[in-house]
């Protein structure tokens, strides 16, 4: 979901900085104005939704408390709504460069030059940055055929459409392409898949082609893309295609949060059952976080926001309440 915003000031001075508009941020944001806090969150993306709207927002999500199954664009929608009664102030198409913890505040320098004072910062980054492992064959085809996700499904009406990769985003696509797409042929070089069981046989009991123990090895057309060509078991197989999609995962990298001194373990923070991180009034949630037992759902990451937020509250101002009462009660 794209917000227009006008540039900010140099200076942004704010209670509670967030970095990373995700579920996860999202949902601290309005958790943190329900706190009464000013709230302001950074992502180096353009929109709002951070993995959700960059790679499925179409796919359904199935573990969100209350939504027996919800489409990522409208999980996002109704997050953004929710955080709005928050007021926040979006900093959007930035990253955070620079992180120094005082004891009476964080301040953040953003790769525009913008200063982020805050009483207190909570990332909720994610995976972090991320980058798509690229398909060899498909070098200079990025936007002439072949993409990486699959934001909308209306570009594969009527297509023939090839999907590389045996994990759940390839599984997921092929799946909600059915009855769009003219064909879709799932491509994957091992006869075993990392994506759900169940997942799997609803494509093997699909109209999906499955082509395993293969690889593309040549993409070709007049400045489009019009056939793929595949090493399937050593034979050379030609088949049509108006549009590729290249599900080979993705490559993660926490960036300049590394840089900060909080403590890291296997690219994730480190934080403690309070979300606190190794620095002072620094806290994580999400699937960015690791302790003991850890669990990466979205579910997950809404209750570790409402735990950083309220343990912020405290560092920010140690007369506050770490619980301050159902959002439901009346006064």
């Amino acid at each position: 979901m794209s917000t227009s915003t006008t540039r900010p000031p140099e200076l942004v001075d704010t209670d509670v900085l967030i970095i990373g508009a995700g579920p996860t941020g999202l949902y601290a944001a309005y958790y943190a104005g329900f706190r009464g806090h000013r709230v302001a969150v950074v992502d180096s993306l353009p929109e709002l939704g951070g993995q959700v709207t960059a790679m499925y927002p179409e796919k359904q999500i199935f573990d969100v408390a209350g939504f027996p199954a919800v489409k990522g664009r409208v999980l996002v929608e109704g997050l953004v709504e929710q955080a709005a009664t928050a007021r926040p102030t979006y900093l959007l198409g930035r990253t955070a460069t620079d992180l120094v913890s005082h004891d009476d505040g964080v301040e953040v320098s953003l790769d525009d030059g913008t200063l982020v004072r805050a009483g207190a910062v909570i990332v909720t980054a994610g995976i972090g940055k991320f980058s798509p492992r690229p398909l060899p064959a498909g070098e200079g085809w990025l936007g002439r055929g072949m993409e990486f996700f699959v934001p909308s499904f209306e570009p594969y009406a009527g297509k023939d459409v090839v999907i590389v990769g045996g994990g759940d985003s390839a599984f997921d696509w092929a799946l909600h392409l059915t009855g769009i797409a003219r064909s879709i042929a799932l491509v994957h070089r091992r006869d075993a898949f990392r994506a759900h069981e169940r997942t799997v046989q609803q494509v093997r009991d699909s109209d999906v082609e499955l082509i395993t123990r293969a690889e593309v090895t040549r993409m070709s057309g007049n400045g489009v893309l019009q056939e793929v060509e595949l090493d399937v078991d050593g034979e050379r197989v030609v088949r049509p295609a108006q549009a590729l999609v290249a599900a080979l995962g993705f490559v993660a990298d926490l960036g300049p949060i590394q840089q900060w001194g909080i403590e890291v373990q296997r690219r994730h923070v480190v934080v403690d059952s309070s979300m606190r991180t190794s620095l002072p009034r620094v806290f994580a949630a999400g699937d960015v976080t690791e302790y003991p037992g850890k669990v990466r759902l979205i579910a997950v990451g809404f209750g570790e926001a409402a735990t950083a937020v309220n343990n912020a509250t405290v560092a920010i101002d140690p007369a506050a309440k770490v619980f301050p009462g159902h959002s439901s009660e009346d006064g």
